[in-house]
């Protein structure tokens, strides 16, 4: 029976290369599912043999390790560096965008808090 090693959602093709990379480097048989119409399955990687899921699990929990250090290392950097995005950068570059998710989120809070002052009077 296959088993599950990748679900493709939110998931960078650069990523999703080299695991696939990683899978054919080491002789691990696996095959995809692609997405549906509808978005409601992302796709997957699957691991057709289950005497190699073990290894291609291990294999790949190396890998994410790696990316993890790698993705931290950048961002550290970056902060460094003063390249890194905060919350004023993207209110200079996008400020529309902001905008918006104010204003969302200060309508759910306002919907949240409506009940309770309604109830009290």
């Amino acid at each position: 029976m296959p088993s599950l090693l990748l679900n493709l959602r939110h998931v960078p093709d650069d990523e999703a290369d080299e695991v696939r990379a990683l899978l054919d480097a080491h002789r691990i048989e696996f095959y995809e599912t692609p997405p549906s119409r509808w978005g409601i399955s992302a796709g997957a990687i699957w691991i057709t043999d289950e005497d190699v899921a073990p290894e291609a699990k291990r294999l790949f929990a190396d890998y994410q390790a790696k990316r993890q250090a790698q993705a931290q290392a950048d961002y550290a950097t970056a902060r460094r560096e003063g390249t890194a995005p905060t919350w004023w950068t993207m209110l200079r570059h996008e400020p529309l965008r902001v905008l918006m998710a104010v204003l969302v989120a200060a309508l759910v809070l306002g919907l949240l808090v409506l009940p309770v002052l309604l109830m009290s009077r």
